[in-house]
């Protein structure tokens, strides 16, 4: 994954898994930084369940269990569906970077360059929550 110019290894940061019974049903991942705690990845195996959600809590109680005040995340100009999704639960636009994604592109070929919605992708959004 690159956020922001910086390649993260997913097997390198730590991770939430969220569980029904004894199947995993979403996970998300994160480490924290000098910025506060960067959400990498949230993923939910299935919608409308509250998984992302609860996922999304657990990530900000660890932040405030470290110390840290901010929780922030990247994420691509076409992903209209996190934008809704990140700013129903207090999440706001901090940044902005346009051409971000173009140049990641070169350090990661496989990145489309149309996404959802038939949106073409070219910029980065930082959004971020004060806790």
């Amino acid at each position: 994954m690159v956020s922001k110019g910086k390649v993260h290894h997913l097997e390198e940061v730590d991770a939430l898994i969220a569980w029904s019974e004894d199947t995993p049903v979403g996970a998300a991942t994160y480490h924290h930084d000098v910025e506060g705690c960067e959400l990498l990845s949230i993923n939910a195996l299935q919608d409308g369940l509250g998984i992302g959600t609860a996922l999304l809590s657990a990530v900000e109680k660890t932040a405030r269990e470290a110390g840290l005040n901010r929780v922030w995340l990247i994420t691509s100009n076409d992903n209209l569906d996190a934008l809704r999704f990140y700013q129903r639960r207090g999440y706001r636009i901090s940044a902005v970077y346009p051409g971000a994604i173009d140049e990641a592109r070169k350090m990661k070929p496989s990145i489309p360059t149309v996404g959802d919605y038939g949106i073409p992708i070219h910029d980065e959004l930082e959004l971020e929550k004060w806790l």
